[in-house]
């Protein structure tokens, strides 16, 4: 019986450190105040996007919350400010689905903000389908719409420096891999659509934020003007909301345990975004507040700059 008792104390000792240590994971530990700065958050009416925009305007800063549904959007506005007790919170609609809508949304901010200190590009899909351009869903909706945004918006925030974009990656984009015959083919990063296929396609989408990420960052050299990438964690939130309901059931018991909550997911998404001195890192990938090392995939100069060119053309810049 003691030595029952022995194994589940040991047991349940390591469930709590990894659930409290592993999981959880480190805190952004930055006390920067924002008054004055003005941060657009995308996806930022559920999940760690809308924790992050909380924080945010805690911090003083006026934040757009970028998203695509209206009722929604203006939910979140009414939760944001109160939680941040802050006024200076605005809904503006963008459908990252569609570039007519994220052209819309771009000459709608630039006309009524004056300023763009911080871009966090948060807003992700998982789900097979297609864009209104025509666009596979998460190609389009997880790169190429937040591509399209942040070049559109890249001279305000040049003249804001120092500034910074912050885009959210994934530890799946390890597993990633381009196929750009398929990418000039049929617009979209794979064409399967059984769970396995579509978590393939949407680790290929992570890649793409990753590479975007560097050749950004390559991009910016000679300005004030910084990108860093950035896995937030295993969260439970609405991300899988649209893949079968059978899956989420399945899924529930996992999330619950070893998944992060917001306010623990958004940590890295802060820390990229607030931390002071971190400029040495422009163009890196971070995870639990620290960076970290990517594949050499994740950084070959000669596939960020194809995707760079591929995606100009498909967004309609080049």
């Amino acid at each position: 019986m003691s030595t029952l008792l022995l194994v589940v104390g040991v047991v349940v000792a390591v469930a709590y450190v990894f659930r409290h240590v592993v999981v959880k994971g480190r805190r952004c530990t930055s006390k920067t105040k924002l008054h004055g700065k003005t941060v657009i958050v995308t996806g930022s009416n559920t999940g760690i996007g809308k924790t992050t925009a909380i924080d945010l305007a805690k911090r003083g800063a006026r934040v757009i919350l970028a998203c695509r549904s209206k009722q929604r959007g203006e939910a979140a506005l009414e939760e944001v400010k109160k939680e941040s007790n802050s006024n200076q919170v605005v809904f503006m609609p963008l459908d990252l689905g569609s570039l007519k809508s994220v052209r819309s949304f771009a000459e709608t901010f630039l006309k009524s903000e004056p300023r763009l200190d911080i871009l966090i590009n948060n807003a992700g899909v998982f789900g097979q389908g297609r864009t209104e351009d025509g666009l596979g869903m998460m190609f389009g909706v997880n790169h190429i719409g937040h591509f399209l945004l942040t070049n559109l918006l890249l001279d305000r925030l040049k003249e804001c420096e120092p500034s910074r974009v912050v885009i959210l990656s994934s530890v799946a984009q390890h597993f990633g891999k381009l196929d750009f015959d398929c990418l000039n083919t049929h617009k979209a990063l794979g064409l399967g659509t059984s769970f396995m296929e579509t978590l393939q396609i949407y680790s290929d989408s992570k890649l793409c934020n990753v590479l975007f990420t560097h050749e950004l960052a390559k991009r910016l050299q000679g300005t004030k003007v910084t990108c860093y990438c950035l896995h937030p964690g295993a969260i439970n939130s609405e991300l899988t909301r649209n893949t079968a309901s059978i899956m989420q059931l399945l899924l529930k018991p996992v999330t619950a345990f070893f998944y992060k909550d917001t306010v623990q997911g958004a940590q890295t998404t802060l820390h990229c975004a607030v931390e002071e001195g971190i400029e040495l890192h422009n163009g890196r990938y971070f995870s639990n507040c620290t960076v970290r090392e990517v594949y050499a995939k994740a950084k070959d100069d000669a596939t960020a700059k194809k995707l760079w060119e591929l995606s100009e053309r498909l967004s309609g810049l080049a």
